[in-house]
């Protein structure tokens, strides 16, 4: 499917290798990375004791601030990454400070560690890496004229080490999760494909039932019953009930018939429902709120695609530009139109334009004689509005 732009820069980085690009998720307080970080700082901070007393009170004050600037970055909504990445930038700071206060006790180089966790988990692995290499240097530095270490490069390289370690570790199970989060997408692509073909199919079923009933029983019971009331219109047999009645119950199945045929013929359509609830389903956010109006039954398998597809985009733009928790799409008919309007309640960043992906849904749309219309709506949010032959 085409990527969705609606600014300069495009949705996914060059070579992601993902159909939409990484999935925004939500941050948890008691991950496995804090907790860890949570027991190493507990030992830096049962190490202030061997600190200079004179110097305890300003160590613990840049453990504390280094301890909430850790832990904060589990509670900032995913809107608001500009301020977690400078968080991120303002860590090792505190770490070089409290090191180059008393650098004797050599407790205080392992927040580097944590610190390189995070950046290796939330900034990309060049950049990462260079923050890296300039925070050593500023360690290396410290040691050597402010400590009067003398051998520092043995001590950097061996925390240097610990940092490999930890930054590897994180590399890789970050590229672990976005493999999973690229494998769920593509199974939740298929089970709504699936559904689709399922009912699609099922349909087709229900036509070529009604069919055969019509062309077939219908037929063969309306001569039967032309021949019954011939017969009962012979002298012969013009006295006789069972005629009569016989000619009346074949009346009577040729029309159940035809309505069973008139049922299999008005089916429910499509289950555009569960195949978009579907598809929505590995997304952590945002959450679809979806409202299809009774009247809509869609049974061209080329116009459900369609309806899928822009709603998949609708869902990766919300997740990915607007930082948006809940997605609204409502689906209706208009005369001999079927009406799609979608809305997230997010924030637009500007600024924006029509990329790839809207290109893509036009083009799309277009095929099937449909158009969608974009617009911002009032509290800042993208607004899709489309329509598609009923």
């Amino acid at each position: 499917m085409p990527e969705v732009t609606f600014r300069a820069a495009p949705i996914a980085a060059p070579g992601d290798g993902l159909q939409h690009g990484a999935m925004v998720k939500p941050r948890r307080p008691f991950e496995p990375l804090n907790l860890a970080g949570l027991l190493t700082l507990g030992a830096v901070a049962f190490s202030m004791r061997y600190y200079d007393p004179a110097r305890q009170a300003a160590a613990w004050v840049l453990l504390g601030l280094f301890s909430v600037g850790f832990l904060s970055l589990s509670l900032w909504p995913p809107r608001m990454r500009r301020v977690e990445h400078a968080v991120i930038a303002i860590l090792p700071a505190m770490a070089l400070a409290l090191i180059a206060l008393d650098p004797k006790p050599g407790t205080a180089p392992v927040l580097l560690v944590i610190w390189i966790a995070v950046a290796f988990s939330d900034w990309s692995p060049r950049v990462a890496t260079m923050a890296l290499i300039l925070v050593d240097t500023v360690y290396y530095l410290i040691l050597k004229h402010v400590a009067g270490f003398g051998a520092p490069l043995m001590s950097v390289l061996i925390f240097a080490g610990f940092q490999a370690f930890a930054a590897l570790c994180m590399h890789y199970a970050r590229s672990a999760e976005r493999t999973r989060d690229a494998l769920s997408r593509v199974n939740a692509d298929l089970l709504a494909t699936r559904a689709l073909l399922a009912d699609s199919a099922r349909d087709a079923e229900r036509l070529r039932v009604a069919r055969e009933l019509h062309d077939v029983a219908g037929h063969k019971l309306t001569a039967l019953r032309l021949n019954l009331r011939a017969l009962g219109e012979d002298p012969a047999f013009a006295g006789h009930p069972q005629v009569r009645i016989a000619e009346q119950l074949s009346g009577e199945l040729l029309g159940d018939i035809r309505n069973v045929v008139q049922a299999l013929r008005d089916g429910e359509g499509l289950d555009l429902a569960t195949a978009l609830h579907a598809l929505a389903a590995p997304m952590p956010r945002p959450r679809l709120r979806l409202e299809i109006d009774e009247t809509v039954r869609v049974t061209d398998p080329a116009i459900a695609e369609a309806l899928l597809r822009l709603v998949q985009e609708a869902l990766t733009n919300a997740a990915r530009h607007a930082d948006a928790d809940l997605l609204d799409v409502r689906l209706w008919r208009e005369g001999a139109r079927l009406r799609i309007a979608i809305e997230d309640d997010g924030r637009l960043r500007a600024p924006w334009r029509e990329g790839n992906g809207i290109a893509g849904m036009r083009e799309r749309l277009d095929a099937l004689h449909g158009a969608l219309r974009l617009q911002r709506s009032p509290r800042g949010a993208m607004r899709l509005d489309a329509e598609l032959p009923a």
